[in-house]
């Protein structure tokens, strides 16, 4: 077969392609009339991991897991903007990692809005300006985000999915003499997660400017040329700043869990997680009494972390389990009074 053979069977392929598209399109049109009369939710992460996971059993060609994952979900995402843009709150600047977990999940054509601060995007989202948020929860070399604890437990938005990316740093400056470096700006974080890199290079005495969000590092540096920015490697090719050294981060496992949140409740998948914020009351063997209701019945517990909010201490746990399934249900009935559900959502990971 020749070039221009394999060339027109593709180009026929193709054909084929756009009419089975249209004709999918038409099948979610069609689906998304009948969910605006129920007022079902068109964003369903349930159904949608539901069809990547019988896709990826039955596949026999050449596309890996991840790359049906990328095909699939961004043409869902052109799906769901065919019957309802969507607006996603996000930690801006464009470019960010929030960014990138954003667009993992819903794709180029949404809208995207950049937010200063977590709790503008909770803020956003409870006003309906926003439909869906996405926020940062932990980071495998930082742990537990504060500001997104707190958030969960002032608004009564639901956890609909979690998104964890590979977090890399690029060491991205204008100069090409390292020596004539006088500051560099980043997140307060990424200063720590960088810190051997640094070090290694003799600029850790260099003045270390933090600001809002590591993709504006990269926006602050191509203004200076005494200046650096820590910043993701995407942030610095948009901005025309050249990287000088990439993926720095002293961790190479370095991973961040996100959190999608809105304003209603997944149906069960199957293969849930759940989290809740816990109140319980000071006195010895309390967590030990709350946590041997679970024991008794099997329920996986994930994760547990004891934060702090509005002086008062709180306990953050996870577990295997939709709230909504009967052995779950029993125990949260029952302990109602000192949980509140933050939402059941797909499981994606156990931990960073």
């Amino acid at each position: 077969m020749t070039l221009d053979d394999l060339r027109l069977k593709i180009d026929s392929i193709d054909n084929t392609l756009l009419e089975l598209y249209n004709e999918r399109m038409e099948l979610v049109h069609a689906v998304g009339e009948l969910k605006n009369t129920t007022g079902a939710p068109i964003y369903r992460p349930e159904r949608e991991q539901a069809i990547l996971n019988r896709l990826k059993s039955q596949n026999k060609g050449k596309l890996t897991d991840n790359a049906i994952d990328a095909l699939f979900l961004e043409m869902f995402a052109v799906a769901r903007n065919l019957e309802l843009p969507e607006s996603i709150a996000f930690l801006g600047p464009e470019a960010s990692f929030t960014h990138q977990a954003a667009e993992s999940k819903f794709g180029a054509m949404s809208k995207y809005i950049p937010m200063g601060s977590i709790q503008s995007i909770f803020r956003e989202v409870n006003k309906g300006t926003a439909k869906f948020g996405v926020i940062p929860i932990e980071n495998s070399s930082n742990g537990i985000v504060s500001d997104t604890i707190n958030c969960l437990d002032e608004y009564d938005l639901k956890i609909i999915a979690e998104v964890m990316i590979d977090v890399h740093f690029a060491f991205a400056t204008l100069s090409e003499d390292i020596k004539k470096i006088t500051k560099i700006y980043s997140k307060d974080i990424a200063f720590g997660q960088c810190r051997l890199f640094l070090q290694d290079l003799g600029l850790d005495d260099v003045e270390l400017i933090p600001v809002e969000s590591t993709a504006k590092a990269a926006k602050l540096a191509v203004n200076d040329e005494t200046a650096a920015a820590l910043c993701p490697a995407l942030a610095a090719k948009l901005n025309n700043l050249p990287i000088r050294f990439d993926n720095i981060e002293d961790n190479t496992n370095n991973k961040t869990r996100f959190f999608i949140i809105s304003n209603f409740e997944n149906i069960s998948s199957g293969d849930d997680k759940t989290s809740m914020l816990v109140r319980l009351s000071n006195q010895p063997g309390s967590l030990v009494d709350f946590l041997n209701h679970f024991e008794g019945t099997g329920i996986n517990l994930t994760k547990i972390k004891s934060h702090i909010v509005g002086g008062e201490s709180i306990f953050f746990i996870e577990f295997h389990g939709h709230k909504d399934d009967t052995k779950v249900k029993g125990i949260l009935d029952t302990l109602y009074s000192e949980i509140k559900i933050l939402g059941s959502y797909v499981r994606e990971t156990d931990d960073v």
